[in-house]
């Protein structure tokens, strides 16, 4: 299937790569079908390319490449929603808005992307009653330095 992307341009996908959001996704309801697209010069980041509308394209990473204690439960309807059995089924994103320097970019940890790599389904989630919110801070370490020395 051939797919005109934000992106990419033209870009040739199997139909068995598309993801069902049977909701659509918040702001956009009318959208049900998308596709994940990695990054070739950065593949931990991924597009989440709308297979309806090429102008509709979010930058989507696993969120624990940065927050490592990141957890939460899926409410019963969600899991029923997507089918899921096992959580080995789950493939998990989170929404980017990235800024120049990428230090100053965030990650959505309020709004996860639930995938269900068996059947294709998805779910963006809303979390509530959590610490969770739209823009967590990206913090990316420092491979070196003294900058925690105290004199």
């Amino acid at each position: 299937m051939n797919l005109n992307t934000k992106y990419f341009g033209n870009v040739t996908i199997d139909e068995s790569e598309l993801l069902h959001f049977k909701q659509g996704v918040p702001g956009f309801k009318q959208l049900h079908n998308f596709v994940l697209i990695p990054l070739a010069d950065a593949p931990l980041y991924h597009v989440l390319q709308s297979a309806e509308d090429s102008t509709i394209a979010f930058i989507v990473v696993n969120p624990y490449v940065f927050f490592k204690n990141y957890e939460f439960d899926i409410d019963q309807g969600s899991k029923d929603e997507l089918d899921l059995q096992d959580a080995e089924d789950v493939s998990l994103y989170t929404v980017m808005t990235l800024h120049d320097p990428f230090e100053k970019s965030t990650v959505n940890l309020q709004a996860p992307i639930v995938i269900n790599k068996k059947n294709n389904k998805a779910k963006q989630l809303i979390l509530n009653g959590t610490d969770y919110h739209t823009k967590h801070s990206v913090h990316v370490p420092l491979e070196a330095g003294d900058h925690h020395v105290n004199p």
